[in-house]
């Protein structure tokens, strides 16, 4: 047996949405357990707090990109990024989470010694220094995606005499007032940037290479306003809650069962947006809705500046950067005084942190997951990687529950590591199936790092929260999958551990 304990029992890695959550589950479910977050930054909010574009807000309802424990009462559904942070730093004040905060930890490198039943953790500091400490689990609630260095889609700005932004690094005091902007890409964060830098700029052109299908929705939930004038905060919540997620499945499977439904439906959103005589073609992507994330409209304000003349799409591929824009295959020159570059993000696996297990390094890629939280032979480790189908925070909600059960009957039972134990045979049985049934470019750049995924329960990284919920709150913890023991005892049961204990 280890003669002392570690520093704490839990170490979540991330102070935004992910972290912010496991800390409030462990407050309400397991306040016994000791934790502590550390977080390379100086502020909470993660993704929230490293971009500053023009325009940030969330791509799904709050109603569901919020916590199932905290309501969500501001009047917009859709909501901006600072919106979101106040929405953190509440919860993190409220509820005392902030004074278990370490900011300006990065961590380094993490390595579970199973005779110790103990994960050694190093972080570097703000001022180049490392310091180390020790925790029984170790919750990874760090995104999943490079924060240090976004996607580098191999563009020559070298002949533009203009200035290039990522917006993952937007400039604070940038000053486009009166310029001409182009914006590469189609996704989320260039269907966000376009209709707020147009507001100051003097045109801005979207350009694509490929289209995404877009959906355009009021950024206001008329009905969960009108039930939280009449109705108690929680169970407005909790109604709202319950019908956007109905919502988000049924259009998520419509799409995929009767996909030509659903683009006559997004069509014609579009022309009562811009009329009869819009460019079908520049809507038009070459795959069916929800193979990739729709983009938010919200209150159509992508249609409205273009409408306005504020705004364009130009659909093409590039030639070449030259001094005063871009050069197109086409042979056309978009004028630019400035360029943003919003072509995606860089996957990354646990944070990009070097994971061992007794000193050897844990391959991923070589990993089942565990019921969408956890690896296969991994002890201890548990992480959240949200929905490409719903919002994010559905699945830290319910991976935060779940380790919460998981804590608790670890400690009722004198175990302390937790184990999904996949043996070779077994492993030779498991068919396995594509992790992301998703075309995007930032998923298929990244599948190699990822993890394995099965077709069957409970090896795989599910998009049902519906199914997942009910099987993560219901199902037992002890499932014949899952290993337990006590470090030094020589037991793995239950049994073994009381007459090991007698």
């Amino acid at each position: 047996m280890v003669a002392t304990a570690p520093d704490v029992d839990v170490l979540i890695v991330g102070a935004g949405i992910s972290g912010i959550g496991m800390a409030a589950h462990m407050e309400m479910k397991s306040p016994q357990h000791s934790y502590a977050i550390v977080e390379q930054r100086e502020n909470i909010g993660g993704t929230w707090d490293l971009f500053r574009y023009p325009g940030i807000r969330s791509d799904s309802d709050m109603h569901t990109l919020g916590f199932d424990f905290e309501p969500w009462r501001h009047e917009k559904s859709i909501a901006d990024g600072p919106s979101i942070l106040e929405y953190l730093n509440t919860i993190a004040d409220e509820r005392g989470i902030r004074e278990h905060i370490r900011f300006g930890h990065k961590v380094l490198s993490a390595d579970f010694r199973e005779d110790e039943a103990r994960w050694h953790v190093e972080f570097e500091l703000a001022d180049g220094s490392r310091t180390s400490l020790t925790a029984n689990f170790l919750y990874l609630g760090s995104g999943y995606y490079d924060y240090d260095d976004p996607y580098d889609a191999g563009f020559d700005f070298s002949e533009f005499d203009g200035d290039v932004i990522h917006p993952q690094f937007w400039p604070e005091n940038l000053d486009y007032a009166g310029k001409r902007i182009v914006v590469i890409g189609s996704g989320a964060t260039a269907v966000t940037i376009v209709p707020s830098v147009a507001e100051k700029a003097a045109h801005v052109t979207m350009l694509q290479r490929t289209p995404t299908w877009m959906f355009s929705r009021p950024a206001k939930d008329w009905i969960a306003n009108t039930l939280r004038k009449i109705l108690p905060d929680n169970l407005a919540y909790r109604i709202t809650r319950y019908k956007n997620i109905k919502m988000q499945d049924y259009a998520f499977k419509m799409a995929r069962e009767k996909p030509e439904k659903v683009k006559d439906t997004l069509y014609k959103k579009i022309e009562k947006a811009l009329g009869k005589d819009y460019d079908k073609a520049s809507f038009t992507p070459p795959y069916d809705p929800w193979d990739q994330r729709l983009c938010l409209v919200p209150d159509d304000d992508l249609f409205n500046a273009m409408r306005s003349g504020k705004a364009s799409i130009a659909t093409d591929h590039i030639e070449a950067f030259e001094a005063g824009g871009v050069r197109l295959k086409s042979g056309e020159l978009l004028e630019a005084d400035i360029i943003v570059t919003a072509t995606g993000l860089k996957l990354a696996v646990a944070g990009k942190i070097a994971i061992s297990q007794n000193g050897k390094p844990v391959e991923f890629n070589q990993r089942f997951y565990y019921k969408g939280c956890m690896f296969s032979n991994l002890p201890n480790l548990a992480v959240v990687f949200g929905y490409l189908n719903a919002s994010w925070t559905l699945r830290a909600d319910i991976n935060s529950d779940y380790i919460c059960r998981l804590l608790n009957h670890m400690r009722a039972t004198g175990n302390n590591i937790a184990t999904p134990v996949l043996t070779p045979e077994a492993e030779a049985k498991l068919e396995e199936d594509d992790i992301f049934d998703f075309s995007s470019g930032y998923i298929q750049r990244g599948k190699d790092i990822m993890p394995k995924n099965a077709v069957n329960y409970p090896w795989r990284l599910n998009q049902e929260y519906v199914v997942d919920r009910k099987i993560l709150r219901d199902d037992p913890i002890e499932d014949g999958l899952l290993s337990f023991s006590m470090a030094g005892a020589g037991a793995d049961t239950e049994t073994d551990q009381l007459e090991a204990a007698e």
